[in-house]
């Protein structure tokens, strides 16, 4: 069963190494200071997420219409 098709589970996405570059910069943040996210996720696993990789999740929002998060994936 593949659980990114569930319609309960937003968007996730893996971030290349220049858009994660660019998040950081943009935010004047580092990778520790990103949420995290499991390396045991099903969703991580499913897209073949690694130790520091950094994950753009879109989640539909009633007000927003969309609103995009981001983590870093850890060791779980």
């Amino acid at each position: 069963m593949d659980i990114t098709k569930n319609e309960l589970v937003p968007k996730h996405v893996l971030l290349n190494d220049n858009e994660k570059k660019e998040l950081l910069e943009k935010y004047r943040i580092t990778l520790r200071q990103l949420p995290r996210i499991s390396s045991n996720d099903p969703v991580i696993q499913n897209l073949g997420g690694k130790l520091g990789d950094v994950v753009k999740i879109g989640r539909k929002s009633a007000v927003a219409g969309e609103t995009v998060y981001y983590r870093v994936v850890i060791k779980g």
